[in-house]
């Protein structure tokens, strides 16, 4: 048996990076509100006490910036001096200006807003079609923020990190070989209790099913984690891209996602290629698929599409790439279109992974082309066997001849 061990981490919504990738995203929502075809790219940055809001915007709507941060960091929870960020007192700079008319002339045209490759990934481990590792990462750092905000803990703060590694046997996950927590919390709780309620609270209920006597837990084991959030550590727009994808399963283009338009391929691609591999899985084509599409800045249609199923496939990849060409619309305009991306959606997204999740109508996780794909697998499946059956009757036919030819032969030379 082959085995092998996968880790992946997430964050909570206070962590310095989510808060960033939060405002930029509100900032984005609020400005599609009012003019769908707003183009935008916004960059936020924290540290103690103040935030840095920068960008290009062009729009014809108007956003509260100052107002628009201040609801982000209230809805976290930073409310109290305690945290090291305060929503009311907190500084705020804003430096935003305009689109560069040499991107825009190309995105006008309905090409990509830039160049880049961006992947997608599916795989038949869980339900949603995600890897264990990362699904179990988010679900723990949600269930933090939970536990916080309902006070089922008390004295945490909004900064948590989590980390999970799987064990596999023969590429299947068997067990929970460590689960990791690293939370925020006031000096008013002690170690031993906080690590008490989140075995028992946020632990447990999450992971208590995967783990067993083996399974390895370290919360907070630095010991105390009183200074987190920005007073602890600077956070920045797009720092998180293997949270916010598969946890280092698979590929990463390296485009972030946050503050982001739907003309930016980094986004919008990487939405349309989780679109099809999640497709293709659940098809019954592959148990495994990461989708790879690249782009050149103002060009419509893709300078590439890749499939590689890890050898999981039933037919091969090149069909399958025929099917997604086929089935899928790949320019950018396209991409918006099928997936309706010019919504207020991006602010959920930028917590608890970008993939995975269908609560809030990320169309990039529906299935609906997938009874299509099976329609032609189904198809090839059908020709193949007739292929096959025919080949079979050729090869009886082709034996009768032989032994008919053998048996004049024999009759003609006396050797009955």
């Amino acid at each position: 048996m082959k085995k092998k061990f996968i880790t992946s981490e997430s964050v909570t919504e206070g962590h310095p990076d989510k808060i960033c990738d939060q405002i930029s995203d509100a900032i984005l929502d609020n400005l599609i509100v009012q003019d769908p075809y707003s183009r935008v790219a916004v960059e936020s940055f924290v540290t103690t006490g103040s935030v840095h809001v920068c960008g290009e915007v062009t729009t014809k709507g108007f956003v509260d910036v100052q107002g628009t941060v201040r609801n982000v960091l209230k809805d976290i929870g930073y409310t109290d001096p305690a945290f090291g960020m305060d929503y009311e007192d907190a500084g705020i700079w804003v430096s935003i200006h305009g689109q560069s008319r040499d991107i825009s002339q190309g995105v006008d045209k309905d090409g990509a807003g830039d160049q880049g490759m961006m992947y997608g990934y599916a795989c038949d481990e869980t339900p949603e079609l995600m890897p264990l590792s990362i699904s179990l990462a988010h679900k723990l750092t949600k269930r933090l923020a939970e536990v916080r905000k309902n006070n089922l803990i008390r004295d945490i703060g909004p900064d948590g990190k989590s980390q999970v590694t799987v064990e596999y046997q023969d590429d299947k996950p068997i067990r929970l070989d460590a689960i990791v927590i690293a939370q925020q919390h006031k000096e008013n709780i002690s170690e031993d209790e906080l690590r008490g309620e989140i075995l028992e609270k946020v632990i447990k209920v999450v992971c208590g099913d995967l783990m067993d006597a083996n399974t390895k837990i370290h919360i907070n084991s630095t010991g105390a984690f009183i200074t987190g959030g920005p007073e602890g550590d600077s956070g920045l727009t797009g720092r998180k891209i293997i949270v916010d994808t598969y946890g280092g399963i698979g590929r990463h283009g390296g485009g972030a996602f946050s503050g982001k338009d739907p003309s930016k391929v980094d986004r919008s691609g990487a939405y349309m290629a989780r679109y099809i591999a999640k497709n293709i899985v659940a098809s019954g084509l592959a148990k495994k698929c990461e989708v790879a599409l690249s782009y050149a800045i103002g060009v419509a249609e893709p300078t590439s599409v890749s499939i590689d199923c890890f050898g999981t496939n039933k037919i091969s990849e090149e069909q399958i790439s025929e099917f997604v060409r086929k089935y899928f619309k790949l320019n950018p305009a396209g991409i918006i279109e099928s997936l309706n991306l010019r919504r207020p959606i991006y602010r959920q997204t930028s917590t608890y992974g970008h993939f995975g999740r269908d609560e809030y109508g990320f169309n990039w996780e529906r299935i609906d082309k997938a009874e299509l794909l099976k329609k032609e697998l189904k198809t090839i499946e059908n020709v193949v066997a007739s292929e096959e059956e025919i080949g079979e009757d050729e090869s009886d036919e082709e034996s009768s001849q032989k032994e008919a030819y053998f048996d004049s032969y024999n009759n003609s030379n006396g050797r009955n």
